[in-house]
């Protein structure tokens, strides 16, 4: 009985000292060394950082992930384009000192300039935009009763410059897409300046065409066209209106004892292309 009691006594001591050793290197371990140092300090992390972000910005000629597609709400374009203006001279009516001249007409020479665009998309689909140009055109009564009284099938009457400011709402079908047809109805202004006379003989001594006016008209258009985004915030856009305006115009000798007037459809055809950037 005795030996069973010892026993048990160098039991519960050896148990003892076994957790009071544990207990001291938990409290004062040793620091890792060499290689496997840096494993055993890290400090744990409790949420991984983001990725760090790009820095610098989208180069002007460059298309990135924060440049939109297409064109929608809120977009103000800039567009410069070559434009060709053609008048189609539908109907005109010619008199001479108010008697009127059968089979004379009105013939206006084409002409091709730059053009000026500026664009806002109200909504998404829907857009307003004035284009502004001025073009020089030349003027001539051409056949019927004046060429059988001037004597010449052609008589130059004088030159112009014409400013036709035009307002327009399209309609697009395709807003946020690279390629975006679109039709759209407007309203043209049309100024004549600059005006000069050709100077040309009048028969019977009646002296020449020295002095060219116009009066101020305007009309209903109509137009159909395509923007192309080509890269970033550039595109291109092609471009066809008709317009449909009448020009009323005389010339006169020095004296104004001679009197040609005109009454013409120009209903000119506008066509352009040229790139547009997006801002």
């Amino acid at each position: 009985m005795a030996k069973i009691r010892s026993l048990l006594t160098a039991m519960v001591a050896g148990v003892a000292a076994l957790s009071g050793t544990a207990k001291a290197q938990s409290v004062a371990a040793p620091a890792a060394t060499g290689a496997n140092a840096q494993y055993v300090n890290a400090p744990i992390m409790k949420q991984i950082p983001n990725a760090p972000r790009p820095t610098g910005h989208c180069g002007i000629f460059e298309t990135c992930a924060s440049t939109k597609i297409g064109l929608g709400r809120g977009d103000f374009m800039i567009r410069l384009s070559g434009v060709g203006v053609l008048p189609q001279d539908r109907d005109s009516k010619v008199s001479l000192n108010g008697t009127h001249l059968n089979g004379t007409h009105i013939s206006t020479t084409n002409q091709a300039m730059p053009e000026l665009t500026l664009e806002y998309f109200i909504t998404d689909n829907l857009s307003v935009d004035l284009i502004a140009t001025s073009t020089r055109h030349e003027v001539a009564g051409v056949g019927g009763d004046l060429a059988s009284t001037v004597g010449s099938h052609k008589t130059d009457v004088g030159s112009a410059w014409v400013l036709p400011p035009t307002l327009t709402f399209a309609w697009h079908f395709r807003p946020h897409k690279r390629f975006n047809p679109y039709v759209g109805v407007g309203a043209t202004a049309m100024w004549f300046h600059s005006m000069h006379a050709s100077n040309a003989a009048l028969p019977a001594g009646l002296g020449n065409l020295t002095k060219l006016n116009s009066g101020f008209t305007g009309g209903p258009s109509v137009n159909v066209g395509f923007d192309y985004q080509l890269v970033g915030n550039w595109f291109f856009n092609a471009d066809v209106k008709q317009m449909f305006v009448r020009m009323h115009a005389w010339a006169q000798n020095q004296n104004e004892s001679v009197r040609v007037k005109a009454h013409e459809s120009l209903d000119p055809t506008v066509v352009s292309a040229g790139i547009a950037y997006r801002f």
